[in-house]
């Protein structure tokens, strides 16, 4: 069986194509720039040389398009005719509290994902745009929603509801629902398979850190709590985004500086974290540059990121009563060995010692010799979402 895995931004689409008889990437790709005319497509398949492309493509309809042609072209194309496609899976942000898992889209999901837009302005609609194309282009072949909030979905109501007054959260839906959650399933399932022992049977903390960052704390295969929570905004310092702050700064800033609303929406998401504290760069790899020549401030970018980090890690512990793994994943967790450094220093009583040697070497997934297991596993969100498609699929047969 063939999937397709969607990623659809508002501007970007990635995409994968994996044969899921022994879940094998195909090809992968994906066009950035959407709207413009010289927008960029990419494109990777067995046996053929990597294409770049750059050339006007008005919409996700000429995107989808392109990525059709990609898949059928004589040259370096992967199928002959498009019912090759068996299944469609597409990431979608926001599920609300009406998804627990990813569903066969019906007329009825894609309400759904409409509604949840008022939660995901940034996302579910270009989310939905993936959807509807699809159903245009490649009619008759099942579609899957996976969501991201969907594995933080089982929460208890003491890690989801906010202590503000608890009409907020019937009437109007404010609560913590989490995200990154196809990552934070993938790895935790990982880290059980490497331990050698159900994930039912443990208590895993995992660390997603990148541009945005999320850990979970997940117990027995349940996501018990996580750092993110209406939106992606609460939680860790992140690239561009301050995560928790005292909210009675947003009213002191609006009113001390005359800003707006929009105003500190943009200010908290799009110029805060490594780089409002570091005043250059949201990216760890230039951060670490210039901390490593002696700038204060950039190390202290550094030294903020990874104290929320390790505050998290010490509170999972605690809700969960002990920890077995710590999982370090995304573009930080997997590449920047002087953070995880940072983060598990000085946490023996917590039976974490990682082993340096190990910690620096490139593809080792266990980099601890204390008692709870610290690792590093890369994610694999697509896998996740193309496994989750096969399983709806195959139903339908």
């Amino acid at each position: 069986m063939k999937i397709l895995v969607l990623n659809c931004g508002s501007s970007s689409i990635k995409f994968q194509f994996l044969s899921m008889t022994n879940e094998r990437l195909i090809c992968k790709g994906g066009v950035e720039r959407i709207g413009t005319n010289d927008a960029i497509l990419a494109y990777e398949a067995e046996g053929c040389s990597k294409r770049r492309e750059v050339k006007p493509v008005a919409d996700h309809t000429q995107a989808i398009e392109n990525i059709i042609s990609l898949l059928l072209s004589s040259e370096c194309g992967v199928i002959k005719e498009k019912s090759e496609i068996k299944g469609i899976g597409h990431r979608v942000v926001h599920g609300g509290e009406e998804f627990s898992d990813s569903v066969l889209i019906d007329s009825k999901v894609i309400d759904c994902i409409r509604k949840f837009s008022t939660f995901a302005p940034l996302h579910n609609p270009a989310n939905l745009r993936g959807i509807e194309v699809c159903s245009e282009l490649l009619p008759g072949i099942p579609q899957v929603a996976v969501f991201d909030t969907a594995f933080h979905h089982n929460m208890p109501e003491k890690s989801f509801v906010y202590p503000i007054p608890y009409e907020y959260y019937v009437e109007n839906g404010v609560r913590r629902y989490g995200f990154h959650g196809t990552s934070h399933k993938f790895v935790s399932n990982r880290a059980a398979e490497i331990i050698g022992k159900p994930v039912t049977e443990l208590k895993i903390i995992t660390c997603h850190l990148g541009n945005g960052c999320s850990i979970a704390a997940i117990d027995k295969g349940v996501s018990v709590d996580t750092t993110m929570g209406f939106t992606p905004l609460e939680g860790l310092a992140m690239g561009t985004r301050s995560g928790d702050i005292d909210p009675a700064i947003i009213f002191f800033l609006m009113e001390k500086l005359s800003l707006s609303s929009k105003d500190m929406d943009n200010m908290l998401n799009k110029k805060s974290g490594l780089l409002g504290v570091s005043g250059t760069s949201n990216d760890m790899r230039e951060v670490t540059a210039e901390a490593d020549k002696g700038s204060k401030r950039h190390q202290l970018a550094i030294d903020i990121f990874c104290h929320r980090v390790r505050k998290y890690i010490g509170a999972y512990a605690a809700v969960m009563g002990g920890v077995d793994a710590v999982v370090f994943t995304g573009g930080i967790g997997e590449n920047g060995p002087h953070v995880r450094r940072k983060v598990c220093s000085d946490m023996e009583f917590f039976g974490i010692k990682i082993d340096e040697a190990l910690n620096v070497a490139k593809g080792t997934e266990v980099i601890s010799t204390g008692k709870t297991k610290v690792m590093v596993i890369s994610t694999n969100e697509e896998l996740t979402i193309a496994r989750d498609t096969r399983a709806i699929v195959e139903k339908l047969i």
